[in-house]
């Protein structure tokens, strides 16, 4: 097999190593890939694997040799997987390698919303716990997460760790959802969207970006949460209406907001949450640990061995 990586600096910006698929056949890989560059770089590949560089119905056209796309994430948009399927060709992801870690970071998120440990930390080394003429101090309003209420809006995976981590917490677990399962029984109670909102000091958003979610959270449903209420988002950055969060942390309708996805990515200079008040923004990171990394490279080296067995597995448009 000839297999092309074509933006794999985002996966491994070199502390990984790409020799697993020396197992498969030639390889050649680049750290990132323009759309000038695609059809050169895919050349005769027959696999190739991408994460965040578009493989359009006309690359997928104009490339006859090419045989499996796999992709190196959950999401799969970037594929045409209608033009893919057309000629007959796989279509894999890799699903489920983040839960862990995006439950984690989105209590990273929360916990520096609720101490802001990175700031106090700063102001120690900067010498003023030195020069404090009292035992302690404390810059911003310091809240304690036992008894409040953690409304989750996608209660998958993802949305059912984050549940565990709160219940573990002390914190009152309540979630919407599409559908119910006994799992999430477990966790949290099923509630409708607008007792999530009403009921929550902490809104965290755990659900795919579809035509129905875009903008779920804009000006209207920010006001039916309660005053002072926080809002997370480690989904997807066009399930917010940035100008209407930005607008709620200014008039302090919102305690304060993290997230780690944008609607343009990377951000751009000019949006208006960078400069709100009490919103941390990071660029994208929550998938980004170690352990989580190597989980899609051991998954994707499945899903390529799988397809050589002429049994294809976590295909996303239809191909068996």
């Amino acid at each position: 097999m000839n297999i092309v990586v074509l933006d794999g600096n985002a996966l491994n910006p070199g502390d990984l190593s790409w020799d697993w698929l020396k197992c498969f056949g030639s390889a050649a890989v680049y750290p990132r890939t323009s759309p000038e560059e695609l059809m050169e770089r895919i050349g005769s590949a027959n696999i190739i694997l991408v994460n965040k560089t578009p493989i359009t119905r006309g690359v997928i056209q104009r490339c006859p040799a090419l045989r499996l796309i796999c992709v190196l994430a959950t999401g799969y948009n970037v594929v045409d997987c209608q033009a893919a399927r057309e000629k007959n060709i796989p279509v894999c992801n890799v699903p489920g390698y983040s839960t862990a870690a995006v439950a984690q970071f989105t209590f990273a998120l929360l916990l520096e919303l609720c101490h802001q440990v990175g700031h106090h930390s700063s102001a120690v080394h900067q010498g003023r716990w030195t020069s404090c003429p009292d035992f302690c101090f404390w810059d911003t309003p310091q809240m304690e997460l036992d008894g409040k209420t953690m409304g989750i809006i996608g209660f998958g995976r993802i949305g059912r760790a984050v549940g565990r981590i709160a219940k573990a917490m002390g914190m009152e677990v309540i979630a919407y959802n599409r559908s119910r399962c006994p799992e999430g029984e477990a966790i949290g109670r099923y509630v409708p969207l607008e007792e999530l909102l009403a009921r929550s000091d902490v809104v965290s958003l755990h659900c795919p970006l579809t035509a129905q979610t875009t903008g779920l959270m804009g000006t209207e449903n920010i006001q039916k949460m309660k005053d002072g209420a926080i809002l997370l988002n480690t989904a997807r950055g066009g399930i917010i209406d940035e100008a209407a969060v930005a607008q709620a942390l200014h008039s302090g309708k919102l305690r304060g907001a993290a997230m780690d996805v944008v609607s343009q990515e990377p951000i751009h200079g000019d949006s208006l949450l960078l400069t709100a008040p009490n919103c941390i923004i990071t660029p994208h990171m929550a998938w980004a640990p170690v352990e989580t990394r190597q989980r899609i490279i051991q998954i994707t080296s499945r899903n390529i061995q799988a397809f050589l067995d002429g049994r294809p597995q976590n295909v996303v448009n239809g191909i068996l």
